[in-house]
């Protein structure tokens, strides 16, 4: 299936979704407040504004010349309202712009008289203007329009900042509460995944559904790494109980058949038969390994020591001295045998019948790719993920000899176990080629 670059982790998943969700809510409640707060807000502006006009018509009213220009002056450096005689040459404009204040126009006129006129500026002064009359005089008190303003987007904009920040931390902390028992769930199955069944999840958890689950987990991984154990005391008891009676017909073909012919095939069988039960031992190995600084070329050179028959293989090694991988020496060791017995038996030369083998390498970053390549016939390319499988065979060019099917899936098991990686591919010359991917030694 191909691979889907959106994918998200299940943490980002969840933050998100939270946070969408409460950020969604924060404004239906941002709009909620905004339209319960505008009628008593306007209400409660024009009570103040209505307020002052009628303190001030009384205080006009009922003072002499004199205290009237005191009242006007105190009322200016306390309120910072200014009072007026109103003029027939004066202009004005309307006060009503949008809902807000249409709707506190109209409580003023309602409090105050329908004749009141409301103002947004006088002769060129903005403010908040009010024409009252006083028995046949007219007056214009100017108040200050901040008085009567709605909330500002700002102020909206400061709070709804606040929420939407708390909003996204607390996603990030909810969200990682949520997801943490998960994690931990997917790094014990992981190393489920690689041999590793001593991993044991929290079985005190508060919530019900994921204690069940660790619960049921470590059953399993329990019952797993029983199972493995069994598995390895029974291979390790067929090992044995074979190679005793393989041992003696052994000893028996060499003693009594008198077939030279014969006894040299006889014997071949079961040199077969204890290299396969070495192989099947191999493979379940246990996966515990430790990992120590390995000089490559040294390895390399102790496996080719291995095949001296150059009438059969060939193999060419090109590694500086000095490069080392954090490995298990005997594990590696195993690796590049494996790799030569296959090379060996299925990489053979069409025309000569001799395998030519080249180990190179290159380095990757903080990794050691090692290269062994053979100059055979080859697989076909949708075979070479399976080259891996246990007990399974390619197609006849490389599966003429006998064995037990098991060299590569050893190969790639050990690797595993070392931390590393292994590729297969043809090469570009022809002939398979096969990738030891390790982590450089510091």
């Amino acid at each position: 299936m191909p691979e889907n670059r959106l994918a998200l982790s299940l943490f980002w998943r969840t933050f998100i979704l939270l946070g969408l969700l409460l950020t969604v809510g924060i404004v239906a409640w941002v709009q909620t407040f905004r339209a319960l707060e505008f009628e008593p807000r306007a209400v409660q502006s024009a009570q103040q504004v209505a307020s002052l006009v009628n303190l001030s018509r009384a205080g006009l009213r009922y003072a002499d010349s004199i205290n009237r220009v005191t009242l006007i002056k105190a009322l200016f450096e306390a309120e910072s309202i200014t009072l007026k005689p109103s003029e027939p040459a004066d202009t004005y404009l309307p006060f009503e712009q949008d809902r807000f204040t249409r709707t506190i126009a109209a409580e003023l006129r309602a409090r105050l008289g329908s004749d009141t006129v409301v103002a947004g500026s006088v002769n060129g002064v903005p403010g908040l203007w009010v024409r009252f009359a006083i028995e046949r005089d007219l007056y214009w008190l100017q108040s200050d329009s901040r008085r009567v303003g709605a909330m500002t987007g700002r102020t909206w904009f400061v709070w709804v900042g606040i929420a939407l920040v708390a909003t996204l931390l607390g996603s990030i902390v909810i969200a990682r509460l949520i997801n943490k028992p998960l994690k931990e769930l997917s790094f014990a199955a992981s190393r489920i995944r690689e041999g590793e069944y001593d991993s044991r999840l929290d079985e005190s958890m508060i919530t019900r559904e994921i204690r069940e689950v660790n619960q049921g987990f470590n059953r399993m991984a329990r019952e797993l790494a029983k199972v493995e154990e069994d598995r390895a005391v029974m291979l390790a008891g067929i090992s044995h109980d074979l190679r005793t009676p393989l041992a003696r017909m052994r000893l028996e073909t060499e003693m009594s058949v008198a077939d030279e012919e014969a006894r040299r095939n006889m014997v071949a069988d079961i040199e077969q038969l204890d290299a396969i039960i070495d192989k099947f031992m191999d493979y379940a190995r246990p996966g515990e390994v430790e990992l120590v600084p390995v000089h490559v070329a040294t390895v390399v050179d102790k496996a080719i020591s291995q095949f001296r028959d150059t009438q059969r293989i060939r193999i060419t090694s090109k590694l500086p001295i000095d490069t080392r991988v954090m490995a298990d020496e005997t594990e590696l060791g195993r690796v590049l045998t494996n790799l030569f017995e296959n090379a060996r038996r299925y990489g053979r030369n069409t025309y000569t019948g001799v395998t030519n083998v080249e180990v190179s390498y290159t380095r990757v970053g903080s990794w050691v790719v090692l290269s062994v390549r053979d100059h055979g016939p080859g697989v076909a390319a949708e075979k070479l993920a399976e080259l891996t499988t246990p007990f399974f065979r390619g197609d006849a060019a490389r599966t003429a000899a006998t064995g037990a099917g098991l060299g590569l899936a050893i190969v790639e098991k050990a690797l595993q176990r070392m931390g590393g990686d292994f590729e297969l591919a043809n090469a570009a010359g022809g002939g398979l080629v096969a990738h030891i991917k390790l982590k450089r030694a510091p």
